[in-house]
């Protein structure tokens, strides 16, 4: 934030420092002017300049800290879109104690490097949900895809869209709609319905929301998990996931 914004409630700060807003000022006096007073701090500033500096960090921190209570808003909220919506896919155990929120992109290399790390934790862990936000946003192919995979889910149970979404994440080379429709075909899909289903205005709702909420979050890539309240940037591995999942269990924080 450009130091001018700030300028106003700094020279009040600094002026009630120097005592010019609190002194009393006698019968025959008048109050000092706004152009004296910002002579004064202006001299002080230029004498002090660490004092901007020690402003600025003092904003930075207030604003890590709003940025962090709005998150924590989100990932706190139970019943809210990140967690209960129409438009997303839910795999593992849909009434599981824990849950593995996961923003991904077809096209992402990472995204494919962390398959590994989501396939292990629903063979080891029964009582996980793992919720899949749909986020293209590296490539149309992208989209594409996405548009496919959703519009899959009124034909497909939980265990058919993981493996759709497991083959289409281990397609080598870019990912796009003709891909897609291949893997769903392979699948069994019934591609006229898909075709159908492609079509929907859902399907643009679905995507707006994951963009709605990824934005709300502060997340600008893929992919982001969001584990016990927590956010998660990047391919981390299975370990910090499970730990996470883990401590959620224990103590119902993200670290005990």
């Amino acid at each position: 934030m450009p130091i001018r914004s700030r300028f106003p409630p700094l020279l009040a700060s600094l002026a009630l420092m120097a005592g010019l807003l609190t002194a009393p000022i006698a019968p025959a006096q008048t109050a000092p002017d706004r152009a004296s007073i910002e002579a004064i701090i202006r001299d002080y500033l230029l004498k002090n300049p660490e004092v901007l500096q020690e402003a600025m960090t003092e904003l930075e921190r207030r604003q890590r800290e709003a940025e962090s209570a709005a998150i924590k808003r989100i990932t706190g909220d139970a019943k809210g879109k990140l967690y209960i919506s129409e438009h997303q896919s839910v795999v593992g155990n849909p009434e599981g104690d824990a849950s593995v929120v996961v923003f991904f992109d077809y096209n992402c290399g990472y995204c494919k490097r962390g398959l590994a790390d989501l396939q292990k934790l629903l063979d080891t862990d029964k009582k996980l949900r793992i919720i899949l936000k749909e986020f293209p946003i590296l490539s149309p192919g992208s989209r594409d895809a996405s548009v496919v995979a959703l519009a899959l889910r009124p034909q497909f149970d939980k265990d058919k869209l993981w493996k759709f979404h497991s083959a289409l994440l281990s397609t080598r080379g870019q990912v796009g709609k003709e891909q897609a429709l291949g893997v769903a075909k392979d699948l069994g899909a019934d591609m006229k319905k898909l075709e159908t289903e492609m079509q929907s205005p859902k399907i643009a709702l679905a995507l707006e929301e994951s963009k709605t909420l990824a934005d709300a979050l502060n997340i600008s890539g893929t992919p982001s998990y969001v584990v016990a309240e927590d956010l998660i940037i990047g391919a981390r591995g299975y370990d910090e996931l499970a730990r996470h999942v883990a401590s959620w269990r224990k103590c119902r924080k993200a670290e005990c």
